[in-house]
């Protein structure tokens, strides 16, 4: 994916079971992805608890937090319970989601690359941020986009 690409719709189940569609959630504002390899793993758990931990900064920018990994439904529950997330963590058990951003890999211990995909309300990519070991680089490149005009 890249900037002005048209971000692909899909569907997927939350950590709650609950189908999260990404058109409807764009029209509440816009969605900065992120995709991570492995629910619970340490980098992931870094990188997620940074989104987290900047939850005001993202609603002050009317911006909505989505966690998508290849992980099966109740290990994103275990993850989301375990460090407090508090947004949706999506499930794409067969990596379809994943091949459709090109984020999917052949990698059996990080099946999904590190990247955060930022999606402005007309379905839009408005920035790619791919760093694998700068775990806290994500949130803060994520707000960064959605904070230029």
């Amino acid at each position: 994916m890249k900037r002005t690409d048209m971000a692909p719709d899909f569907e997927l189940p939350d950590q709650f079971g609950v189908l999260r569609r990404l058109s409807t959630m764009l029209q509440d504002g816009p969605v900065a992805l992120f995709f991570y390899p492995v629910a619970s793993s340490g980098g992931c758990t870094t990188e997620m608890c940074a989104v987290r931990d900047r939850s005001a900064e993202f609603q002050a920018v009317g911006a909505q937090r989505v966690g998508i990994s290849r992980d099966p439904v109740a290990a994103q529950l275990r993850f989301a319970e375990s460090n407090g997330l508090d947004f949706p963590l999506l499930s794409d058990g067969d990596g379809t989601v994943c091949a459709a951003y090109g984020v999917g890999r052949s990698m059996a211990a990080a099946p999904v690359k590190r990247h955060t995909i930022v999606i402005g309300t007309d379905g839009r990519v408005t920035d790619v941020v791919k760093s694998e070991f700068r775990f806290g680089k994500h949130a803060a490149k994520a707000l960064d986009a959605l904070r230029s005009p």
